[in-house]
């Protein structure tokens, strides 16, 4: 993405990306026309402070396979902003970062799962996250929305107290598809096309990821 560029309102895609699957895209597809994103940046974790998880690939494969899946989709950008910073991956570093190097006339909105949201605005900080971004929550249509009610969620564009998080719901039918899941099926020889873009599962196959 050109800095020359000019980006008002751009959306950031974080997770662990492990591997990436078609529910992170159709999210991000999703967010791109109903919130009327220029980009949408796609943010591998470098070092996931929250997760331990041994089948975790390396930071490297998983900026590789999200590159591969968003290739052909001019409006997704991946960044190694995460990556190469040194250290766990802290929500809030980037979003600063980011902050930075977009300027203030640049709305910045987070998206990311239902769940993770609500982790996040319990994390250290959460003060000054929440004045930083707007958040997106992808859920699955029936999830319960009961304890967002508490945080008193506004629509994008409404005022809101200060501290409050402005964060926007969004339903997603594709997020039935999970990294867990495809994981468990590589092990298992069991299928993974129409799961993950064609050339994530050829890489996958290729490297034998999560054989061991």
């Amino acid at each position: 993405m050109s800095m020359e560029e000019k980006i008002s309102r751009i959306g950031v895609m974080g997770g662990t990306f492990n591997p990436i699957h078609y529910g992170h895209l159709v999210t991000a597809e999703e967010a791109l026309s109903q919130f009327k994103l220029d980009k949408v940046m796609f943010m591998p974790a470098g070092v996931p402070p929250h997760k331990s998880d041994r089948e975790i690939l390396l930071p490297e494969e998983r900026y590789l396979l999200t590159v591969i899946a968003t290739a052909s989709n001019p409006d997704f950008v991946v960044s190694r902003l995460e990556i190469e910073r040194k250290g766990p991956s802290y929500t809030i570093d980037t979003l600063a970062q980011l902050q930075q190097i977009f300027g203030p006339d640049t709305t910045v909105f987070f998206i990311t799962g239902a769940d993770a949201v609500w982790e996040i605005l319990t994390w250290k900080n959460a003060e000054e996250l929440v004045e930083l971004t707007e958040f997106i929550a992808a859920t699955r249509p029936g999830y319960s929305l009961e304890k967002f009610k508490k945080l008193h969620v506004l629509p994008e564009g409404e005022g809101r107290e200060p501290g409050r998080p402005r964060v926007s719901i969004m339903e997603i039918p594709a997020l039935a598809i999970s990294s867990t899941d495809i994981r468990r099926r590589v092990r298992e020889d069991q299928p993974i096309r129409y799961l993950v873009p064609e050339g994530v599962a050829s890489y996958i196959k290729k490297s034998a990821f999560w054989k061991d």
